[in-house]
């Protein structure tokens, strides 16, 4: 019995007992491990960039024509590096030019008709105060050979009074008093005959005082009339050089030219076609468009970030780290748009423009509550597409890095 006793242990032995046992703990303590991992470790949550790319942070500025024309020089090279007030294209200007010769012209002779004009209405002036000084004089002068007649008049009348007196006495003829009556009369024909004359030279002088100022009035008129000419060929002067300016188009900022279309000598472009584009001097940023999903609401100022640049493989160059910096507030085209500032320096060399994808850490997670939402995503039931914004506004949440 013995025998058969001590040939059952070693058989159960020989079978590995032993190690089914180790095997049983080794997998105890994995799924152990495991459930506090799945319960209590984090795991950051990324929102993932439908696009991204490099730009700088002041707006790139395009280069605009605001008239049609011929090119006639063209200064802009890809890369040129440029300062404020630099020529960059230069189109014909010679019809403006003859324009503006003939503007130039015609304000000239305005100019000498004006002159012209002041000194026929000083001319003028200068005539009406000679003549009214005469006809002061004039009338003076009538006004002295009138009182002198009024005063021999008055003297005949009184000689005629006493004559008649002495011929009532029959010391007078009747014939010498007749004549003294004449005599008398005469004299007061003397007086109104001046006295009309006066009257006349006044009348005579108003009328050419009201004459020359007429005339003084209708070349003022003129003159009116020609400094309005003159102030309109000023402003078509001033508009024809403010063109001629504007068609040289300059530079407005310090920057290089970064984007320039077909430019030819002799070619004519459109008013306000887009020539090229000059991107000023400045810091770059990341600007990441993100479906509204991933961003409303998750995406906040001074999140941590990492941008992955087309061209450059992570794996060899590495990822440049960013910090959130601005989070639109309104959807656009169906995206939101999100700026980031980079916090790290990086071999890549950096230039506007280049493409790539952006990574923000929105939350960390536990990986069971993340296995909890992605399972609670999938057995959701779908929910009807109402609009094109509607549906990018109920896409999945973020992806897990």
């Amino acid at each position: 019995m013995s025998v058969a006793f001590s040939r059952t242990v070693r058989s159960l032995k020989d079978d590995g007992f032993s190690t089914s046992i180790a095997a049983i703990v080794i997998v105890i303590l994995f799924a152990t491990l495991w459930t506090a991992w799945l319960m209590f470790a984090h795991v950051s949550v990324y929102a993932v960039s439908t696009n991204a790319r490099l730009e700088v942070e002041r707006a790139i500025h395009p280069i605009q024509s605001l008239y049609a024309g011929r090119i006639v020089k063209n200064h802009m090279v890809i890369g040129r590096a440029i300062r404020r007030g630099d020529v960059l294209v230069e189109l014909d200007v010679t019809v403006q030019r003859a324009e503006l010769r003939e503007e130039r012209t015609q304000s000239e002779s305005i100019r000498t008709e004006i002159d012209k004009l002041y000194q026929e209405i000083g001319t003028e002036q200068e005539a009406v105060q000679k003549e009214q000084e005469a006809a002061r004089i004039g009338v003076q002068e009538a006004q002295a050979k009138l009182r002198e007649a009024e005063v021999a008049a008055s003297y005949a009348v009184l000689e005629a009074d006493r004559k008649s007196q002495l011929h009532q006495a029959g010391l007078l003829s009747e014939l010498e008093l007749a004549r003294m009556n004449s005599e008398a009369q005469r004299h007061k024909a003397v007086v109104e005959s001046l006295r009309f004359a006066v009257t006349r030279l006044e009348r005579e002088q108003d009328t050419r005082t009201s004459d020359r100022r007429s005339r003084i009035e209708a070349l003022r008129r003129d003159l009116t009339r020609l400094m309005g000419q003159r102030t309109k060929s000023g402003a078509a002067v001033d508009r024809l050089e403010t063109e001629m300016e504007l068609r040289r188009i300059i530079s407005p900022i310090d920057g290089k030219i970064g984007e320039v279309g077909t430019l030819r000598i002799g070619s004519v472009i459109a008013a306000g076609e887009r020539l090229g584009a000059i991107l000023p001097t400045g810091s770059l940023k990341v600007i990441a468009q993100f479906r509204p999903a991933e961003a409303v609401g998750r995406i906040r100022s001074g999140q941590p970030a990492r941008v992955r640049l087309e061209g450059f493989p992570w794996a060899q160059y590495g990822t440049l780290s960013a910090v959130v910096a601005n989070v639109a507030n309104e959807v656009r085209d169906g995206y939101v748009r999100v700026e980031l500032s980079p916090t790290t320096q990086t071999r890549i060399p950096l230039e506007h423009g280049l493409p790539g994808t952006t990574e923000i850490e929105v939350e960390k997670l536990s990986p069971g509550a993340l296995l909890i939402r992605t399972a609670g995503q999938k057995l959701a039931p779908e929910r009807p597409q109402l609009s094109s914004q509607v549906e990018a506004a109920q896409l999945p949440g973020a992806t897990a890095r």
